[in-house]
């Protein structure tokens, strides 16, 4: 019988998370995730298996938080009535502050993994489409309702809106690192807020 883990996996997970998010996985050294963890390289390869496996359970980590935005946006639209246009400028403002007020400019670890390792590794590249695939089909969603409602014409296509606004999204998260100007950035937002009508 092996001996029970002596720590957190979620919590160590949450830390290793930080480290590549600052660090990409590239520049993140089994040192630094020991460090950040403060758990020993033998348990870490016992509980993860590899730093490709503790990366991966990092980004399935940050993509459950990353997507709280959206399920916030479908909730105040279904269950307050919020007109979709609102919601999705609320959503798209929010990433917006989220942007200018991180001094590390980090941006978003999905959007930096998908740029640092998808056309290298089949793993991160799924997991980057999954990502844009639920975003695109949870707007979508509240296209159509805002179709169902009268807020958008029949006529537009709401895949192809969902479609455009998961684009402005993933912008804003790579202008908000390289120009993180509040006055830009919302400006933008404001453009994309005219396709919903």
């Amino acid at each position: 019988m092996g001996r029970p883990r002596e720590f957190d996996v979620d919590d160590a997970t949450a830390r290793a998370t930080e480290v590549f998010w600052s660090r990409g996985y590239e520049g993140a050294s089994i040192p630094d995730l020991v460090a950040a963890t403060g758990v020993q390289r033998g348990s870490l390869y016992a509980a993860y298996g590899s730093k490709h496996a503790l990366y991966l359970a990092a980004l399935d980590r940050y993509q459950v938080q990353a997507s709280a935005p959206m399920a916030r946006a479908l909730h105040r639209v279904l269950q307050e009535g919020v007109p979709v246009r609102n919601a999705v400028r609320e959503l798209l403002l929010g990433l917006v502050d989220q942007a200018v007020s991180d001094p590390e400019r980090r941006g978003c670890l999905m959007v930096n993994a998908i740029t640092e390792r998808a056309a290298c590794d089949r793993d991160v590249a799924r997991r980057g489409l999954a990502a844009m695939t639920g975003m695109t089909e949870a707007f979508t969603d509240l296209l159509r309702v805002a179709q169902d409602r009268g807020e958008l014409p029949a006529a537009r296509d709401p895949v192809a809106i969902a479609r455009f606004l998961v684009l402005t999204v993933q912008g804003l998260r790579v202008a908000g690192v390289a120009d993180p100007q509040h006055s830009h950035l919302s400006a933008a937002v404001e453009v994309a807020v005219a396709a919903v009508q």
